[in-house]
């Protein structure tokens, strides 16, 4: 089951009960980076604390629906002070600098930084100022997991190196919750040992993984088994999407989440639905869906791209 609401997603999420949702998987529009061409939209606001302020307000309300064991799995990038202190993307977005340069929509609002602490060229920090913000409302901040890009945006910055990473916030309702570490389980091996498991070739009449997994680099919890827990850098490449919505992280870096996050069966709400991406790994994995997305636009293309999903989960 899945099923896409149109509007402003705190307003549409006072319309779920609460406890309904197993646990969200979201990436809200990151700060100052692109104008979506919808009002009401998040991302457009004139300070960072108005920004921050305002994810830590709808991500309240995703506390409510949450079941009591639920989890918040959150992503979001970075931005830069630009030039004459004023916020803006590149030479047209009136001094914001993105995190990581791509194709950026003009986003016309030239509010200077007044009485703020952050200078020209400063890394803002939004992701850790958000994180801080939603612990302080009373989440429970449980990790922080970087997403490596190995085909990072190029940038033309020649004063720091290329940004080639973001950050995936894995923030708990309660103090215990569900969290499946078997599901995700990641293979305990490196260089020709990762070649050899891959293979399923034996080894003198032995498999790979009971070699493998005798050796030092492998954690001694499962030792013999070829596999480890879980570590908190995530190497995933992005991936282009031909839709109109260009902000969509790859189905690969979610999936761990929803794996470890929910039950077969279980609800995953994502209130920033975008393209979709979540609905669709929600349907491919037995969970049922519920995406709050403002643009209508994006709700078609959302709705098309995860009735194919479940057409052809159907067809398995």
């Amino acid at each position: 089951m899945y099923k896409i609401l149109q509007g402003d997603t705190i307003e549409v999420m006072k319309t779920l009960d609460a406890g309904s949702v197993d646990m969200c998987v979201t990436s809200p529009p990151y700060y100052g980076l692109r104008d979506y061409g919808v009002g009401g939209q998040i991302g457009l606001e004139q300070t960072p604390e108005e920004y921050v302020a305002k994810l830590v307000e709808v991500f309240r309300e995703v506390k409510r629906v949450l079941r009591d064991d639920g989890t918040l799995w959150l992503n979001l990038g970075d931005s830069y002070a630009g030039g004459a202190g004023r916020w803006g993307g590149n030479k047209n977005l009136s001094g914001f600098q993105s995190a990581s340069k791509g194709s950026l929509t003009q986003i016309q609002h030239t509010k200077k930084w007044e009485h703020s602490t952050i200078k020209p060229k400063d890394l803002i920090g939004i992701p850790w100022r958000v994180a801080f913000a939603l612990q302080a409302d009373g989440w429970y901040l449980r990790s922080d997991i970087i997403w490596h890009k190995p085909n990072p945006m190029p940038e033309s910055v020649k004063d720091r190196p290329t940004k080639s990473h973001e950050y995936i916030f894995l923030l708990s309702k309660n103090k215990k919750y569900y969290y499946d570490h078997e599901a995700i389980k990641e293979t305990a091996a490196y260089g020709k040992d990762l070649g050899l498991l891959r293979s399923k070739k034996s080894i003198n009449g032995k498999p790979p993984e009971s070699i493998i997994g005798n050796r030092k680099d492998v954690d001694s919890r499962t030792a013999g088994t070829g596999f480890r827990n879980k570590r908190t850098v995530w190497t995933v490449n992005t991936k282009p999407f031909k839709g109109a919505h260009f902000a969509v992280f790859p189905p690969k870096l979610i999936t761990p989440c929803i794996l470890a996050g929910s039950r077969e069966g279980g609800v995953v709400l994502d209130p920033f639905c975008g393209s979709g991406t979540t609905g669709v790994v929600s349907a491919k994995f037995g969970r049922d869906f519920i995406g709050i997305e403002l643009n209508p636009e994006y709700v078609k293309m959302a709705e098309k791209r995860i009735y194919k999903a479940s057409q052809q989960m159907r067809l398995l």
